[in-house]
């Protein structure tokens, strides 16, 4: 059982460092997820401050969205992992991994720790980017550590979905397309932009069992409220669906190449 334990990790961190590798070759991706959450925050962000029937929770609009704009940039890079997936497939890459003793949940672990060195990186470029803007934030270690754990659990769910649908779409524009239907309703279906208590009824049951509105809240307690007498069961309600989806990903991770 050790032994098992111990490969189990190797093997997980070598995966994560081959990701980790592969985007350090090519950070092109990098740059160009950037420009969303600019997009988001000096636009979007900016327009809707003019609107005052929003209720914020007594922190400016701004404020209020930086930790849900954090989110679905680290949300909107995990889903689509699962091109990588779809590509190493086509090169043969895939077939020759899954034939190695390498446990299929180190697989699933490594390429979910890989894309959370990217959603880290996204956080980064927020950050900067409240800064330019003033955007207040409470910026601290404790704080740093808290969105960091969130980052990576958040990230790693959302790769696993995207492992999940690879593994049944066969197609690279099939991918971005379910990709798209699933990200874009699970953004507007959380507390991202406006709280939960202005949703209609039916939609408030949607964000609740929304594993993005539990990394939204989190992240904005940490930095923005200061409230976080909620954040021990927002980390652990990631935890469990992470984990529960990551055996469900080591499961369907061999039918990639069927």
């Amino acid at each position: 059982m050790f032994g098992f334990i111990s490969q189990l990790i190797t093997k997980t961190r070598v995966m994560a460092w081959v990701g980790i590798i592969k985007l350090l070759h090519d950070p092109t991706e990098l740059i160009s997820r950037a420009v969303q959450p600019v997009i988001w925050l000096c636009i979007f962000g900016e327009a809707m401050s003019q609107v005052r029937g929003i209720p914020t929770q007594g922190v400016t609009y701004l404020e209020f969205i930086t930790p849900g704009i954090l989110t679905q940039s680290v949300t909107f890079v995990a889903i689509f992992y699962g091109l990588d997936i779809i590509m190493e497939r086509d090169m043969g890459l895939l077939q020759k991994i899954l034939v190695t003793p390498t446990p299929r949940l180190a697989l699933v672990w490594g390429k979910m720790l890989s894309a959370s060195v990217r959603g880290i990186s996204q956080a980064i470029v927020i950050f900067i980017l409240s800064l330019i803007l003033h955007i207040h934030l409470r910026i601290n270690l404790y704080s740093m550590l808290g969105v960091l754990i969130l980052i990576v659990l958040g990230a790693s769910f959302f790769t696993g979905l995207s492992m999940i649908i690879a593994s049944i779409v066969k197609t690279r524009e099939r991918f971005m397309g379910i990709g798209q239907t699933i990200t874009l309703p699970l953004f507007f279906a959380s507390n991202a932009i406006y709280p939960i208590s202005i949703m209609p009824s039916w939609l408030q049951v949607v964000a609740n069992i929304n594993p993005l509105s539990y990394m939204v809240d989190g992240i904005r307690a940490l930095l923005v409220t200061g409230n976080v007498t909620r954040l021990s069961y927002d980390i652990v309600i990631l935890t469990i669906v992470t984990f529960a989806i990551s055996l469900l990903s080591a499961y369907m991770y061999p039918k990639v190449v069927i």
